[in-house]
This record gives C-alpha cells, sequence and structure tokens, in this order.
C-alpha cells in the first residue's frame, strides 16, 4: 500500500478504513490498514477524536463519531429531502407495514438515506447511510434508467456485481431494465440482492424536474406487485410535488391537458 504523502489524504486512508463489514478498529489496525507509522496513526487519531470525527469506546477500539453524521446531512443530496420524504415515507409504511426506503444515486450505487421497518417485516440488508450497486436494487435501477446518458453507459461498461443468480450482471439485460423502466416509470428488483425478496420503486424528481432519488418498498419476493406499484408512485409522486417538481403539480381545473 502506498503511504499518503499529505496530511488531508492520511485522514481520509484512516478513515476508510471503516466499512459496513469493519465498523470498529483499534490503533494498531488503523496502522496497518492505512499503511501509516503507528506514531504518525496515533497523532492523528487523537485529533480526529478531538473533533469528534471518530469515537473511542471502553475497549479501546474506535469507531466513526457523530460529527461525521452530522456533516454528512448538510450534503446537498440530502438537505432537506429526508424532511420532505418522511411524511410519504411514513404514510407508505402505514399503508404496507413493509420496508420503506429512501434514497440517491452517488455515482453507480444507490445511498440509502431513510429506512422504516415493522419488526417483522422481511429482513433486508440495507440501513441508513449503506450503499448497494444501482443495477441490482430497486431504488438505483429506478434512478439510473434516468440518469445521464454518460453515467448509464458507465454503468453498462462496468463490472456487475452478482448477489444471487437473479442479479441482472449483463449489459444487455440492465439495458433492457432500464429501458422498462422508463417505459414504465417504476422498477421492480426481483430477488436480486437476496432472494428472499422483492423492491418496488419508483422516481422522485426535483425543482427541475430530474430524477433526485427515489423510492421503495421491500417485501417478500412472493408477493403481488399489482397492489403496490401504484402506492409507491403515488409517494414518489407527492414527495417530486414539494420538492417543486413542474410534472408533479397539479393541474389547474379547467386548464388544458
Amino acid at each position: 500500500m502506498t503511504t499518503p504523502k499529505s496530511v488531508a489524504g492520511r485522514l481520509f486512508a484512516l478513515l476508510g478504513v471503516f466499512t459496513e463489514e469493519r465498523p470498529s478498529a483499534t490503533l494498531s489496525e488503523l496502522s496497518r490498514s492505512a499503511g501509516l507509522a503507528l506514531s504518525t496513526t496515533h497523532r492523528l487519531v487523537n485529533e480526529l477524536v478531538e473533533w469528534g470525527a471518530l469515537g473511542r469506546d471502553t475497549e479501546g477500539r474506535y469507531h466513526v463519531g457523530l460529527r461525521l453524521f452530522e456533516l454528512a446531512t448538510l450534503s446537498p443530496s440530502t438537505l432537506g429531502l429526508r424532511e420532505h420524504a418522511l411524511p410519504f415515507l411514513e404514510d407508505l409504511y402505514e399503508v404496507t407495514h413493509q420496508n420503506v426506503q429512501l434514497a440517491v444515486l452517488d455515482g453507480l450505487d444507490a445511498v440509502y438515506l431513510e429506512r422504516i421497518s415493522a419488526h417483522n417485516a422481511v429482513n433486508v440488508v440495507t440501513r441508513i447511510g449503506s450503499r448497494l450497486p444501482a443495477h441490482a436494487s430497486g431504488v438505483g435501477l429506478a434512478m439510473l434508467a434516468f440518469a445521464p446518458a454518460e453515467v448509464q453507459e458507465l454503468a453498462l461498461r462496468s463490472p456487475m456485481r452478482r448477489f444471487t443468480p437473479k442479479t441482472i450482471t449483463t449489459p444487455a439485460a440492465l439495458r433492457e431494465m432500464l429501458a422498462r423502466v422508463r417505459r414504465d416509470g417504476y422498477a421492480v428488483s426481483d430477488a436480486q440482492i437476496e432472494l428472499i425478496t422483492l423492491s418496488v420503486a419508483a422516481p422522485i424528481r426535483g425543482a427541475d424536474d430530474g430524477v433526485v432519488a427515489a423510492v421503495s418498498i421491500v417485501v417478500p419476493h412472493d408477493v403481488d406487485v399489482s397492489g403496490l406499484v401504484p402506492v409507491v408512485r403515488a409517494a414518489a409522486r407527492g414527495i417530486s410535488r414539494v420538492l417543486g417538481a413542474p410534472g408533479a403539480r397539479p393541474v389547474p381545473r379547467g386548464a388544458p391537458v
């Protein structure tokens, strides 16, 4: 591993050690994984703890601090979006009592900003702040289908991770799926991440009518989706309307259609 030369690069290397699979680490683990000397790691980690970017538990292991979460909520992709979307997510949850999710697109990944789940809902692998490849997730497909052409082409050229035998892994299959989502206005991802789940997702549009996020519901794979599509699309349209999307505004009474 190449040792980062700048101070910022070293700090990013330390923060990059933390993943969903490794939410905490000892000082020596941080040093080894970041490719930094133990003395340098000790000094930088102390500064990160003092600032609030890292925390330390009673066993001496370090974890991501709340200060980073506070900063993440100021991202233009999330600022105001969760607050505007939450009433619609709650309504969707009350109708279905399943997993309801809100996500944005970051590169070729869907990043989950919010999730509401019942204790007896089908198990899902996502959590707030986690990410999944767009080609394999309902929200990802709902956003990727309306992404700029260069983003779609990058997705078609990039390796596609296989999660189950039903995961989309070829450019032809992904191209066909994206065309279907654009035609129908919603995405169905059936057993792509886990064989026990199915996701129905719809795109959310912003003030310029471009797709800025997506909402989904995740249910057991054998559930009939025909009753879910209208409520998911209604939630997406409601959020889009609050965000000022021209196409989601109510048509004035008497106006030509």
